[in-house]
């Protein structure tokens, strides 16, 4: 059996100590792939060191939304020439829309089409995060969508997602991914649950998230890749399907989406 953990931080200092342990640990959970989220452009030679030390990781290069305000006049040339650094580039972001800790939505807005707009050029796809504004990233998808039929269409993955079923359905719409973390195990997360049953399976993908939301069996621990096998079992649970044929099934669907070996 195969997994791909499709959204990590393995770059944050709280792994520092013991990565080749966690190592060991995600390829006995089989493990086979990773794909690094960054929150700022600053992580990427970090996570490009990492990359050069793990084989099995492939990585993105973006601006968070809650990092909005480091946004500058370079920023975007700097992420699009970061992406086309390094063939191990899969997808920019991580990006979106985050109304939970932050207010500035306008500014949020702007980075997110900017670096949408780097995705599309590069024929990349993006790494969405979404937190209390998926009304107003439906609509902004929707617009960046509908322009410039020259440029290759907008594709991606709304990740660690945990929205209900009809916002879901929004972004299947629009053609993304949607990739379930360990709050999909959590006893009271029933709405991601219930979202959980109705992606259609070619759609679905697997995630940490790590170092955050440990799944329930290790919750209050420190997550890591070897995590997403809990993930993965909870699905297939919720789904009534075989772990393995969930597994199989997330994997083929991350190479596809990230255009991994």
């Amino acid at each position: 059996m195969q997994l791909i953990d499709t959204h990590v931080h393995i770059n944050f200092d709280v792994f520092a100590r013991d990565l080749e342990a966690i190592q060991h640990r995600w390829r006995e959970a089989g493990v086979i792939r990773l794909v690094h989220s960054c929150v700022e452009p600053q992580e990427f030679r970090h996570i490009q060191t990492l990359a050069n030390r793990f084989p099995e990781l492939s990585f993105a290069v973006g601006l968070h939304p809650l990092d909005a305000h480091k946004w500058t006049q370079t920023t975007a040339a700097e992420i699009a020439t970061l992406a086309a650094s390094d063939s191990r580039v899969v997808a920019i972001g991580e990006l979106g829309l985050d109304f939970y800790k932050a207010e500035n939505r306008e500014l949020q807005e702007t980075v997110c089409r900017e670096q949408i707009a780097i995705a599309r050029r590069l024929n990349k796809p993006v790494i969405v995060h979404c937190r209390d504004a998926a009304a107003a990233l439906r609509e902004l998808l929707q617009d960046v969508s509908s322009t410039d039929d020259s440029l290759p269409p907008l594709r991606g993955v709304m990740h660690c997602w945990g929205g209900s079923a009809e916002e879901t359905q929004w972004f299947l719409d629009l053609g993304f991914y949607i990739s379930f973390s360990g709050i999909v195990t959590f006893k009271n997360a029933k709405s991601v649950q219930e979202s959980a049953a109705m992606v259609p399976r070619d759609r679905l993908l697997v995630e940490t998230d790590c170092p955050f939301l440990a799944p329930q069996p290790v919750r209050g621990k420190r997550n890591e890749p070897a995590y997403v096998l809990h993930v993965a079992q909870k699905l297939a649970e919720i789904r009534s399907t075989s772990l393995e044929t969930l597994a199989a099934q997330t994997t083929e669907n991350a190479c596809k989406l990230f255009g991994l070996g």
